[in-house]
């Protein structure tokens, strides 16, 4: 049978409406899931943890006591006290301030390559998947062979191949943020290419796909509004698992001094600098390290109460 041909406006108008249409009872589904995750101990204070931080990322630079960036010289490695609450580094600068400015950008780094490397591993799980054949064992192959590398050693290797956004972008868009954003979904996508390939496998046999292609749907109607919309619970999943590596990833990055660079603050680069005076001023470490350790846990937490609530009787 031949496929149906579809004029590309209506097509994208189908798959949207489509897409909206299926994906409705999978957001219904979630909503439940979370609120369910709130009845577990683990869910309610693993999003108190998460909300605390997206707080700071959103007013932190507001509320901030101090510049994260000005320069107090006498005031060089000071103890935390009632006018530095967290204590100050080697340059005389606020920790907390540093600390709340420095939230939004380590959140915004992670989601951002957490969502785009979801979306570059869905896209090519599905495709491989659906395809099948030689089309498939090349496509995995190549994934098998980016999830040898260890993901820090991948993560250089693409950051260190990456030109600078400002030789690409233009100056309003070059973001020196970017290039951790696109290194962190390189890494993440043959994970995800993976799961998904695993679990759109026995969808593509199913009844529901079978009577769209009799009907002559086109393959990428078949890919993005069939089978998508039902391997959304495994992509809820997925998100939740890899946003916390995408924290650690971020932070380690910068660590090395190749994430947001100075004089924008940075976790991760904030425990570099601080390393060198654990013994006379350890604060200056510990605040950064205590801060990504907390989002972290909130992240799990709050991923497991959701696993949890799986277990728990449903509520009207």
């Amino acid at each position: 049978m031949m496929a149906r041909t579809h004029h590309p406006s209506n097509f994208f108008n189908t798959v949207l409406t489509a897409s909206i249409e299926q994906v409705s009872p999978a957001l219904r589904a979630l909503s439940n899931g979370l609120k369910l995750a709130l009845m577990t101990n683990a869910g309610r204070v693993g999003l108190s943890l998460i909300v605390v931080h997206l707080t700071l990322a959103f007013v932190g630079s507001w509320l901030a006591p101090y510049s994260a960036t000005d320069f107090h010289l006498e005031h060089q490695l000071e103890a935390p006290s009632s006018q530095f609450w967290l204590g100050t580094d080697q340059f005389g600068r606020d920790i907390l301030s540093r600390l709340m400015n420095g939230a939004g950008s380590i959140i915004a780094i992670s989601l951002a390559g957490t969502l785009l490397g979801l979306a570059l591993g869905t896209s090519v799980g599905l495709i491989s998947a659906y395809v099948g054949g030689t089309l498939d064992d090349l496509i995995m192959r190549v994934m098998d062979g980016l999830m040898s590398f260890p993901t820090l050693l991948l993560a250089l290797l693409v950051l260190t191949m990456a030109p600078p956004p400002e030789e690409w972008l233009p100056s309003w868009l070059a973001w020196n943020g970017l290039n951790v954003v696109l290194t962190i979904a390189i890494v993440f996508m043959p994970w995800v290419a993976r799961v998904i390939r695993s679990a759109t496998l026995p969808l593509k046999v199913a009844e529901f796909v079978q009577n769209a292609r009799l009907r002559g749907e086109g393959t990428l109607y078949m890919i993005f509004v069939e089978i998508l919309p039902n391997v959304f619970p495994v992509l809820v999943v997925e998100v939740s698992v890899r946003l916390s590596y995408a924290i650690l990833l971020a932070s380690s990055i910068g660590f090395l001094g190749l994430g947001i660079q100075p004089p924008s603050p940075d976790w991760g680069l904030m425990i570099s600098e601080g390393r060198m005076f654990l013994v006379n001023a350890p604060w200056v470490a510990l605040a950064p390290a205590v801060a990504i350790s907390s989002l972290v846990v909130g992240v799990n937490l709050f991923s497991d109460g959701m696993r949890q609530a799986q277990k728990l009787p449903r509520t009207k």
